[in-house]
């Protein structure tokens, strides 16, 4: 049985590029947030500067598992992405749903109506 290492060695430069490529484009198609960051080159302390929080609030926030939607998407924005949430299905293409990860719309000021005059 050959290895992973002599198999490579057997195919021509041309089609390991190939591979590597691909093996590379497989891996990044998933990630933690911790690998994310580390992949952008960015510390805990710089992400958690951007987020206003501690760096020991990122490390905890790189451990979980489950977040707010609103949470992950400020998070993905710190490290200079937008988020963009799919849904797959078997059946048909995958869709990107919309309005769900987005920021939310700053409120709108609410003016107060002029006291009645009593005159």
């Amino acid at each position: 049985m050959k290895t992973l290492r002599q198999k490579m060695k057997g195919i021509g430069p041309g089609r390991r590029k190939k591979v590597e490529a691909r093996t590379a484009a497989l891996i990044a198609e998933e990630m933690t947030l911790q690998e994310l960051r580390q992949a952008r080159r960015l510390t805990q302390v710089r992400i958690a500067k951007v987020l206003g929080i501690s760096q020991d609030g990122v490390s905890r926030l790189e451990k979980r598992s489950d977040f707010l939607l609103s949470t992950l998407r400020k998070t993905v924005e710190a490290m200079g992405g937008n988020l963009s949430l799919v849904a797959e299905f078997p059946d048909r293409e995958p869709v990107v749903l919309s309005g769900i990860a987005e920021a939310e719309p700053e409120p709108t000021p609410t003016r107060r109506k002029p006291a009645p005059s009593h005159a």
